[in-house]
């Protein structure tokens, strides 16, 4: 029996909703009554480079997600793919593979071997980063597109078959205009294309949102029945799909920008080749992270990367509590003010947990009703944050009390709390200094602090908080908890 039941004894409440883009609404989500398991699918790196903060972004929302899946009691079998081949430039088909732009910035001989060297190599680096933001990797499969060539291959050639795919001196496409329900996924307004804009840059397109399956390539890349060459980047998805989830999944996510033409082509291929609808039950998309209130792009030196912020002295969870401080449909905005305060409330409550000598208590029930029901709202991550803060600050529990409900809570926030943190403890010792006893500071600095007490027993908070910003100018910085006022000494 979990928390939930032993605490409320039923599952009242605990209706989970998920935004889904396919429905363009909230729904309620639950497994068909024959599965047992959460099929969830989320686009990985194509990886030719380091990840910035704004491709992590998207992997902590998916862990929540999975936090929050297995928090309502459903198993979750999960998948991130590797994208190691096939990824153009645009989306839409158009300008030079990702992979090989990798080799060549790199000086590295244009060969499969060395890209798959390329791919293996950032894909090492993007799993370090993301078991940094505590992301527990052990619990995903992490499937290559190079490792999938024969089932990519297949699929297309049952597309082929089917009618719903055609070839051109460029390789292999697949006709939309087979596919009548083509952009529904977000409401794409296929009228809206210019006529012949996509189909400028190759002529031999039967419409201007058909799609690549295969691209011809005479220097590199494996043999097909229609020449040595790449799959598309689309297929790569739906040929990992079938051979780790099956034709048909729960969940897929990805970014806002997948929309309208990746995750279209995903679903008119899978749902022509299998003759299945809805090829994912619930489609959830992440809005972009902007830096200084401007979109990330690698052209314009705006990014940054996970690296970069450990080297400025933040903890990497500090970005973690960040991103939980928006809602994955809201664009977040990264500036360096704002990871300042984000590592403030997270040291926060790391120290609170550390600094707490007694064993944990009971997890406050209310409290953790209202966190759920945030969670069930379409992971409404910044709602739980707020009441979890209320939790911390309501006098009438016992701190073993507060801790217990953190550790529950940290179930789903992922930030690590009940586990030792030396770097979390050497970060929040130096900026709030070492805890002291009253009893060990100056005469005239136990005054103020009684004072300050009675002051905020008076609820006279413009003195407590003037006192506080007095002392804090002498060293002492004070912290007010469940058990009283916490002092430390820079």
């Amino acid at each position: 029996m979990g928390l939930w039941q032993r605490l409320f004894g039923s599952k009242d409440g605990r209706t989970l909703y998920l935004y889904n883009t396919r429905t363009k609404s909230k729904e309620v989500f639950a497994l068909p009554s024959w599965a047992r398991t959460v099929r969830m699918y989320n686009c990985g790196p194509t990886v030719y480079g380091v990840q910035h903060i704004g491709n992590l972004s998207m992997f902590v929302f998916t862990d929540i997600l999975r936090r929050v899946l297995e928090y309502n009691g459903f198993e979750v079998k999960q998948v991130i793919n590797f994208t190691d081949v096939g990824h153009l430039v645009s989306d839409a088909d158009e300008g030079e593979d990702k992979m090989t732009a990798g080799l060549k910035r790199e000086g590295l001989e244009l060969n499969l071997e060395n890209m798959r060297a390329l791919g293996e190599r950032y894909a090492s680096k993007f799993l370090e980063d993301i078991r940094t933001l505590n992301v527990d990797t052990a619990k995903i499969l992490f499937p290559r597109a190079s490792d999938h060539i024969p089932a990519e291959i297949a699929m297309i050639q049952s597309l082929e078959e089917k009618g719903y795919a055609y070839r051109t001196k460029h390789g292999v496409y697949f006709d939309t205009s087979r596919f009548p329900s083509y952009g529904e996924l977000g409401g794409v307004n296929l009228s809206g294309l210019k006529a012949g804009a996509r189909v400028a840059a190759n002529p031999e397109k039967r419409n201007p949102t058909d799609f690549n399956l295969w691209k011809l390539d005479k220097k590199m890349g494996w043999d097909s029945p229609w020449g040595k060459g790449f799959p598309g980047w689309h297929i790569e998805c739906s040929a990992m799909i079938r051979s780790t989830l099956g034709e048909q999944i729960d969940i897929h996510t990805g970014g806002i920008e997948h929309i309208p033409v990746h995750h279209n082509n995903e679903i008119a291929q899978s749902e022509s080749a299998t003759g299945k609808r809805p090829f994912s039950r619930f489609w959830l998309h992440r809005a972009h992270l902007q830096i200084e209130g401007a979109k990330i792009a690698k052209s314009e030196g705006n990014t940054v990367f996970l690296s970069e912020i450990v080297e400025r002295g933040f903890h990497p969870l500090a970005l973690r509590y960040l991103f939980l401080t928006a809602h994955y449909r809201s664009t977040t905005n990264f500036s360096w003010k704002a990871l300042e305060g984000a590592q403030t409330s997270f040291l926060k409550l790391r120290r609170f947990v550390d600094l707490e000598e007694a064993a944990p208590g009971t997890p406050p029930s209310s409290y953790l009703r209202k966190m759920h029901e945030a969670w069930n709202d379409d992971l409404d991550t910044p709602g739980a944050l707020s009441v979890l803060w209320e939790m911390l600050k309501d006098k009438k529990l016992s701190s073993a009390d507060i801790k217990a409900g953190i550790l529950d809570a940290d179930r789903v926030f992922g930030l690590g709390l009940g586990a030792p943190d030396s770097t979390a403890a050497a970060i929040y010792t130096k900026l709030f200094g070492k805890p002291i006893a009253l009893e060990k500071t100056p005469g005239d600095v136990q005054a103020r602090i009684k004072e300050r007490d009675e002051a905020r027993n008076m609820k006279n908070w413009e003195l407590a908080d003037k006192i506080r910003d007095e002392l804090e100018t002498k060293g002492y910085i004070l912290e007010d908890t469940a058990g009283g006022t916490r002092i430390s000494k820079r």
